[in-house]
């Protein structure tokens, strides 16, 4: 006999004996060896028959679900699987499966024993179903949880009559099941054998359905290996008919089948009684382990702890006491010690799936990705395409972010297990973090159409559309799952977020109050509550929960994270208290706040070196006693109103047509006179101001063409321009910064071509209504940071995080890589992160690199994380190449690659694009204050608007913000051409990105050609927002302007 087939036999022959003492856990463990060989159908039913002897009832129906999958047909696992469907009390389940196995069964050569067994089960499930407030409770006529049922043989005369051909069940069936469930559940033995029946009534609860007094019943003077006179037929056949050892154990044989043979013997007897407790201790064994399993499905992990210590301390390396012991430690969050007890198990049992599935489980937990992943993948083979396994794994890909491992786990794992809706609504997060946002909504939908009321599915479609920015079917979702728990905190801070995306605080205020009701422990629900209450100017109700935030025990870092902003957006609140009753020109951000603060506020770092280097803000009461704080009453005069209504008509224009760009009411338009109000103010108030500039200059204009007239020819002078040094280190330093001189005199002295207003003041304007419309948002100036700006501290978008595609940015990944590979041919270098040049031209790299088509291809070519800046040539100094916007490349472990683009803002680029800006300012001012001034017709105006575009490309290009580069830069070109007497009457078109199209183009010109033919046609000529009222003295303190933003019509 070869070796392999001698191992197969001494096993089967030791999972006879281990069945002859009912020690059903090491014979489990025996069937997990057989069926890691070769999965064999009769052995997965004979393990789920072990399962069933100690109440793993869920076990029973994985076991049965895969045996059914090999054979449709087969009764034995119909009977096993109806069994344990109906111990859970799941009786409709129950009733099907049974119902499935009877019309396999009538239609095909079935073992007859069986299909009476199956047609007596059907009924008696089929008289549980009718039965409606009957006498007896459900328990006593559900089916007997460990599969030893009394024959419905016709050799039990006594029990049933026969009527034509078909055994009936006598009147007496429904006691003779009762009594033996007693025995099974209450029934004690004298040492004569004779049963004694407990007087104490079941205590069997099907909400724990594990939970049970598991006494194994066992037949006086009868074994499993004695019955041998009859072999079963089909699934249940023992290979040969002689009763010799080894030819009994050579292949597998249907352990429950010979278990009914003994139990028709006991009804041939008719005599119900259980045998003695084995002096072995496998039977207590078997009975503490299912008590310990109970306890831990019942939440009471400390006692199921002391269970299993218990039995380890007879048997150390059990491995179901392990596993059960470490599962309990997992949900007490002892990790470590669960994952000692998993491996340990694995160590005494290499073949226990079920330890190296819980043991990645535990992994996980500690954020062991590979680790996880490995020990899941192992128990896959104990599993192969277990739905249970892949679902766990499929998850565990999805949180440590291998978006298409988890698409291909979670894939396989509804193929398996159609009805899986956890699988389905991780498989919609996958997708969506993959950009297969159609296919993300479709498996979130099949979710809810498994479970209209699954919650989980609902939260996370709900999320989905809000990252699409779908805010209709956003509040859509919100509302159903409101129907289906009105007190799900997670719902109100849901729609909390929806309304505070759409600027509309007051209302997501309100939402948020019901949700902290329900769950006061909500750092996400108190932060953006207290941001709301900020952006209102209600400052008190904001600090209050700000506080709240910092003194709650936290479990996570994503939420300490929230905790730190928390204690930044505090002072910035006590701040904006402070100068809520100044004139709006003294909230300086910028200026006031000190660098160290401003910058570990950008990087959201610990606020440890901040509270004991920076100095902090008043108190709120202070402001309160110095009347700082007085509320304003914010009446709508017909100015104002006329004032916000210009504003909204304004502003509107520059929202994005793009997926993930939600419409804001502060921002953006959502309705019907709902517009995008702080950018229409800004914009106003920058042409107000820009205008009074230009009739200085061409008042100088006058005066310096007249003086050219009386000498015959007009006088120029071209000058160097020389931009001053720049504050690299804050407020208080010597050398003092743009905004510190953004105020300006139209008396001053200043030479022809020079405006006293500064490019920079400009967009200040502008910055500072982004800073009071959106207060959480940490929009500085890069410049004005600490001594940081110098190792090139700016802005940060990306595309693609490691497999996950950004949603608002992606979009424009085509052009970006294409660009890139321009670059790349161009150049024949690249930078490495240590600013090292990486040559591309030996090799064939450099072609490579032109026929690569992902990042990943690219990355392989150039061999390490690398980065290149985009073109951008200068406008002032011919033929000088400016450092434009670095695009990088990076793997991320072994998952997947960022790539971004980042701007950088060292004092040397600083320099650079600060003579740009101010070239194309002092261009502007010379197009527009000359002989053209004033002027309607738009021909006339070219030169202004091209010299707008040039601005706008130089400021994208240079991004001198932290934050919020590409709606201050709109904000100014409505500015700016107002101020030129063009008004943009149209909309951005549907996926483009302004800032993005001045980017990826090399110079000016080429933006300006990306941009005219949808944003020539749209500006008309106009001079009406002349009469609109002034600004400045129209929401003149900073608290007016807080209200004008939050006052809009519903």
């Amino acid at each position: 006999m070869a070796p392999a087939a001698a191992a197969a036999v001494a096993e089967r022959i030791e999972l006879a004996k281990l069945c002859s003492s009912k020690d059903w856990s090491k014979a489990i463990r025996v069937l997990d060896s057989l069926l890691s060989q070769s999965c064999g159908v009769q052995d997965l039913c004979n393990r789920a028959f072990c399962y069933s002897q100690l109440e793993l009832h869920k076990h029973v129906i994985k076991d049965c679900n895969k045996a059914l999958q090999l054979d449709p047909k087969l009764l034995q696992a119909y009977i096993l699987k109806g069994r344990a469907f109906s111990s859970l009390g799941r009786k409709e389940e129950a009733l099907s499966v049974l119902e499935q196995g009877y019309e396999h069964a009538v239609c095909q050569s079935a073992d007859l024993k069986q299909l009476l067994e199956l047609e007596d089960l059907l009924k008696i499930a089929k008289e549980n179903g009718s039965c409606q407030n009957g006498t007896m409770e459900s328990s006593e006529l559900s089916f007997p949880a460990r599969g030893s049922v009394v024959s419905r043989s016709s050799e039990i005369s006594d029990n049933h009559v026969k009527s034509n051909g078909k055994s009936q069940p006598s009147s007496k069936l429904s006691k003779q099941i009762e009594a033996h469930n007693k025995l099974q559940n209450g029934s004690s033995t004298d040492v004569r054998g004779e049963s004694v029946l407990d007087s104490q009534p079941n205590q069997k609860d099907e909400s724990h359905p594990t939970e049970t007094n598991v006494t194994h019943t066992k037949l006086m003077g009868k074994s499993i290996l004695d019955d041998s006179s009859e072999s079963g037929t089909g699934s249940s056949m023992v290979c040969g008919e002689s009763s010799d050892f080894p030819d009994i154990c050579s292949d597998s044989f249907s352990l429950s089948d010979i278990h009914n043979e003994l139990m028709d013997e006991a009804n041939r007897s008719k005599k119900f009684c259980v045998a003695r407790i084995s002096k072995s201790k496998s039977i207590n064994v078997d009975f503490r382990l299912s008590r310990g399993i109970a306890q831990v499905n019942d939440g009471k992990y400390a006692y199921a702890i002391s269970i299993f210590d218990k039995i380890l301390q007879e048997e150390p390396d059990y491995p179901e006491a392990l596993i059960g012991r470490g599962t309990a430690y997992a949900f007490q969050r002892e990790l470590h010690a669960a994952i000692a007890d998993f491996t340990k198990a694995i160590q005494s049992n290499p073949s226990a799936g079920e330890a190296w599935k819980r043991r990645g489980q535990a992994r996980a937990a500690l954020g062991e990705s590979a680790k996880a992943i490995a020990d899941l993948t192992k128990a896959m083979e104990f599993e192969p395409n277990s739905a249970d396994i892949l679902h766990e794994r499929g998850i565990v890909n999805y949180k440590f972010k291998d978006y298409k491992a988890a698409v291909e786990d979670l894939s396989a794992c509804v193929k398996v297990d159609v009805d899986n809706k956890s699988a389905y609504t991780y498989l919609g997060l996958a997708l969506s973090s993959l950009g297969e946002y159609r296919k993300a909504e479709e498996a979130h939908m099949k979710a809810i159409q498994i479970d209209k009321s699954f919650l989980e599915a609902w939260t996370h479609l709900t999320q989905f559309y809000q990252d699409v920015a779908n805010g209709e079917r956003a509040l859509q979702c919100i509302r159903e799952i409101l129907k289906i728990d009105g007190r799900f905190a997670k719902a109100y801070h849901l729609h909390g977020l929806l309304l505070h995306g759409t600027g509309e605080h007051r209302n997501a205020i309100k939402e948020l109050s019901i949700g902290l009701s329900i769950d006061s422990s909500s750092i996400e629900s108190l932060y953006l509550r207290a941001s709301c209450y900020h952006a209102i100017g209600e400052f008190k109700e904001a600090v209050k929960d700000y506080d709240a935030a910092l003194d709650l025990e936290l479990d996570s870092m994503e939420k300490f994270a929230l905790q730190c902003l928390a204690f930044y957006q505090k002072e910035i609140a006590l701040y904006t208290a402070s100068k809520f009753n100044t004139e709006f020109s003294w909230f300086d951000l910028d200026g006031d706040i000190d660098p160290l603060f401003k910058e570990y506020w950008c990087k959201r770092l610990h606020p440890k070196n901040v509270c004991e280097k920076v100095y902090r803000q008043p108190p709120l009461r202070d402001s309160l006693r110095k009347g700082k704080l007085k509320k304003q009453e914010f009446s709508l005069t017909k100015q104002k109103a006329a004032l916000l209504q210009a504003a909204d008509s304004i502003g509107k224009k520059i929202q994005y047509h793009c997926p993930g760009f939600l419409p804001n009411r502060r921002q953006v338009i959502v309705n019907k006179n709902v517009l995008y109000r702080m950018a229409g103010l800004a914009a106003i108030e920058i042409a107000q101001k820009v205008v009074k500039v230009w009739r200085s200059l061409q008042t100088e204009w006058k005066i310096s063409t007249k003086g050219a007239s009386k000498h015959g020819k007009k006088v120029r002078r071209k000058e160097k321009l020389n931009p001053p040094s720049f504050n690299r280190g804050g407020a208080g330093c010597s050398t003092s910064s743009f905004l510190e001189s953004s105020t300006y005199s139209a008396a001053e002295d200043k030479p022809y071509g020079r405006p006293s207003l500064p490019w920079h003041a400009i967009y200040s304007l502008a910055v500072k209504w982004r800073q009071i419309s959106e207060p959480c948002d940490p929009i500085v100036w890069v410049n004005k940071l600490s001594e940081e700006f110098n190792s090139g501290f700016g802005s940060h978008t990306p595309l693609i995080l490691g497999q996950a595609k950004v949603v608002r940015y992606f979009p424009n990944f085509p052009r970006t890589f294409n660009v890139t590979k321009a670059v790349i041919k161009e150049n024949k270098y690249v930078h490495n992160k240590k600013d090292h040049l990486i040559n591309l031209y030996e090799n064939g790299k450099l072609q490579e690199a032109m026929n690569a088509e992902s990042c990943s291809d690219l990355h392989r070519v150039v061999g390490e994380d690398f980065w290149l800046a985009t073109r951008c040539n200068s406008m002032t100094v011919e033929g000088k190449r400016l450092e434009g916007t670095r695009i990088s490349l990076e793997k991320t472990d072994q998952m997947g690659y960022d790539f971004a683009i980042k701007t950088p803002c060292t004092p040397s680029r600083w320099d650079d694009f600060e003579l740009e800006m101010t070239s194309a300012w002092e261009a502007l001012c010379e197009a527009y204050c000359g002989e053209n001034y004033g002027t309607t017709d738009f021909d006339l105006l070219e030169n202004a608007r091209e010299a707008i575009l040039r601005m706008t490309y130089y400021w994208y290009n240079f991004m001198p913000l932290s934050r919020g580069t590409a709606v201050i830069g709109l904000a100014v070109l409505l500015g700016l051409f107002l101020a030129a007497n063009m008004e943009f009457t149209g909309n951005i078109p549907e996926g483009v990105q302004v800032d993005w199209e001045a980017i990826l183009e090399p110079d000016p010109h080429s933006f300006i050609s990306s941009v005219k033919s949808w944003l020539y046609p749209s500006l008309k000529t106009n001079t009406s927002w002349k009469g609109y009222p002034d600004v400045a003295s129209t929401l003149e303190t900073t608290g007016l302007v807080v209200a004008a933003l939050s006052t809009y019509s519903d």
